[in-house]
């Protein structure tokens, strides 16, 4: 077994050793093919390659400070009063039962009973409700552990140990560079983009890759081409490609046997790679934006709170939380880069998408807020749990704001 286990070992490194001389030889010609910015599909783990943008003006730091003075949060209480109901029925009922016949009658005293019941069960909900808002608004009272720096250290324990390893980085790009070689030559023209966690610099130890494939056919079948991509992966001897044509998003799914990695590709999902360089812009002004998100993604990973498909929350999700909640903080963690003079412009399937995105211009940002890690997750917990108005208030990283 042992003996087993040593050939299949010295195989695969064999084959990433072969794989390795062929990207040597190739790499010029990706580059050259690749969009505009000249990057390969594995360099942009490094540095996301979104669609070109207009780099509008620059922007000196006086402006960055006037176009962010407006910025402001609303955070509402969540106590109201306990105003008694009307009562709905009117004289005009109790008349209709003194002229109306028998049947009006049974009618009319079905209909009365039926108030009075749903009249109840509100009156009931009403009480949880009121009672679960005094239990909100008793725990914000409560203060924060005086000791509660001393989890600084396991924290970025946690932190540093969930960032990927530059040996599982080097075979990401050695399976990124063999799907660019087999799409390049099926369909020369396509231009490949990485997205998600992998490229948005949220991506923890062993996250999937998620890859755009982008055709410049507003006519394309996604499904028919979806199959095609499948039969093409499948004869390069990748192991458990599947078209998934059905999903909201539909997808190809495949795993490298060499480097065991899973990668999913979809068609033309540009939106997503914009959205992929806006979290990687906003991970560069704070360190501990991604240390927040990866600690928050651990925990929900941990705590089975992870999964779209059973109705709780996507990783995506998780990261715009934190990015919201450090722009509430005062003083702000995180500018709204949305509310600044964009640098950075492009239309997406006729959606506007612009921001300010000379983020080297921010660093620093927010040195005034002395607020650590262990303070900051803490404090996360406490304002998901205790302070948003789930009911009323929808969080927009876009305004830096609650809306309503």
């Amino acid at each position: 077994m042992n003996h087993h286990n040593a050939s299949k070992e010295k195989g695969n490194h064999s084959e990433l050793s072969s794989r390795n001389a062929l990207s040597n030889r190739d790499d010029e010609r990706l580059k050259s093919g690749n969009g505009s910015s000249g990057l390969g599909l594995a360099e942009q783990l490094d540095r996301p390659c979104p669609p070109a943008g207009s780099n509008i003006h620059l922007v000196s730091v006086s402006d960055i400070e006037e176009s962010f003075s407006n910025l402001h949060a609303e955070i509402v209480e969540d106590g109201k009063d306990d105003d008694c109901e009307m009562d709905e029925l009117g004289e005009d009922h109790v008349d209709s039962q003194l002229i109306g016949s028998e049947s009006d009658d049974k009618k009319e005293k079905k209909k009365l009973n039926r108030h009075f019941h749903e009249k109840e069960s509100r009156s009931d909900n009403r009480g949880q409700w009121i009672l679960n808002q005094r239990m909100r608004m008793q725990k914000r009272q409560l203060k924060c552990r005086w000791d509660i720096e001393r989890l600084n250290t396991p924290f970025l324990a946690i932190y540093e140990s969930l960032i990927p390893l530059e040996e599982e980085k080097a075979k990401q790009k050695q399976l990124l560079t063999m799907l660019e070689k087999i799409v390049r030559k099926k369909w020369p023209e396509a231009r490949l983009y990485l997205y998600g966690s992998c490229a948005n610099s949220f991506g923890v130890s062993k996250s999937d890759i998620d890859v755009c494939l982008a055709i410049e056919d507003k006519d394309i079948d996604k499904c028919e081409f979806l199959l095609k991509l499948a039969d093409t992966l499948q004869s390069d001897n990748l192991q458990n490609v599947q078209a998934l044509t059905r999903a909201r998003v539909p997808i190809v799914k495949l795993m490298d046997p060499v480097t065991g990695i899973s990668c999913d590709i979809c068609i033309n999902n540009i939106l997503a790679v914009v959205n992929t360089k806006l979290l990687r812009d906003y991970g560069q002004i704070d360190a501990r934006l991604q240390q927040l998100a990866f600690i928050v993604k651990h925990w929900a990973k941990s705590r089975g709170v992870n999964e779209t498909y059973q109705g709780t929350l996507s990783s995506y999700a998780y990261v715009l939380m934190c990015i919201h909640f450090l722009q509430l903080r005062r003083p702000a963690i995180l500018p709204c880069l949305q509310g600044m003079d964009p640098t950075y412009s492009v239309t997406v399937d006729e959606v506007e998408c612009s921001y300010f995105d000379q983020v080297e211009q921010l660093n620093g940002f927010g040195s005034q807020n002395k607020e650590t890690i262990a303070y900051l997750v803490y404090a996360f917990f406490n304002y998901w749990a205790y302070w948003h108005d789930y009911a009323n208030d929808v969080i927009s990283i876009r305004t830096g704001s609650i809306m309503r």
